[in-house]
């Protein structure tokens, strides 16, 4: 039997729509991860899931409690689950998921390759990073002060579950993510819109253990990081710039290109 609820007072409905709302962890530390496919990438990511709301109106609630292990449980009418939820499309269910903890020493291998997001405020964008770091095999990410949290349920939702498993700090200063670059011998290149003076990415030697900065949507990077990187840019006709994520997924790919060239 799955545990009912009918009244947004309860306390704990109460703190996971102040979570999901604000695009902040619990107050116990937990990520709210909206639809069941990140329920699966949590488990398959073999992370502690200790509790799963489920609307009432949900598709095989049974199934879902059955899947969702030693979770707790808890069925919400349709009207207290739709005050939680922050998106239409999350299936009728909600995981809150224990992190995995990382520090900025995890997040460098034999031959790294760390992403920074500089100030990006999208959480989609910043979502879709994650995934495209994972899918070309990033060490690291680095989400700068300024930047847009892991944790925001869009953020989470456009990772496809990548956030669960790529070693990443958020909220680091950049004065000591530089000096830990300097200190791991890190080439560091910051993507930057396409000019004939910045090195383009096929002639940068990605191979190397290197970071890459990718700034903010309107700004770019901010100034300390502009002035300490290698810029790098992506040959682009008839626009400017591309889409940080974009942006992202081309440096990467290229990097992995060189990698499996080398």
């Amino acid at each position: 039997m799955l545990e009912q609820f009918t009244s947004p007072a309860n306390p704990l409905v109460k703190e996971v729509r102040r979570a999901a709302s604000k695009g902040v962890a619990t107050s116990d530390g937990l990520w709210v991860a909206e639809g069941i496919h990140l329920l699966e990438e949590a488990r398959r990511s073999r992370l502690e899931v200790p509790v799963v709301l489920v609307a009432e109106s949900a598709r095989n609630p049974d199934a879902i409690r059955d899947f969702a292990g030693n979770a707790r449980v808890l069925r919400l009418a349709d009207p207290v689950f739709r005050e939680v939820a922050t998106t239409e499309s999350s299936q009728g269910v909600i995981a809150l998921v224990k992190p995995p903890q990382w520090s900025l020493d995890d997040l460098f291998g034999d031959q790294s390759l760390v992403i920074v997001l500089d100030g990006i405020q999208d959480p989609g964008n910043a979502g879709a990073i994650a995934r495209a770091a994972e899918a070309f095999g990033a060490t690291g990410l680095v989400f700068l002060k300024g930047t847009t949290g892991p944790q925001q349920p869009k953020t989470l939702r456009a990772s496809a579950g990548s956030l669960f498993r790529v070693p990443l700090v958020a909220g680091a200063n950049v004065g000591e993510v530089l000096e830990l670059m300097e200190m791991r011998g890190l080439a560091v290149y910051g993507a930057v819109p396409y000019s004939t003076s910045a090195r383009r990415a096929g002639d940068a030697d990605l191979a190397i253990p290197c970071a890459i900065a990718i700034g903010s949507e309107g700004a770019g990077l901010g100034p300390q990081l502009r002035a300490v990187v290698q810029g790098i840019t992506i040959p682009t006709k008839g626009v400017e710039s591309l889409n940080a994520a974009v942006s992202a997924a081309v440096l990467l790919y290229e990097a992995s290109r060189q990698r499996e060239a080398a």
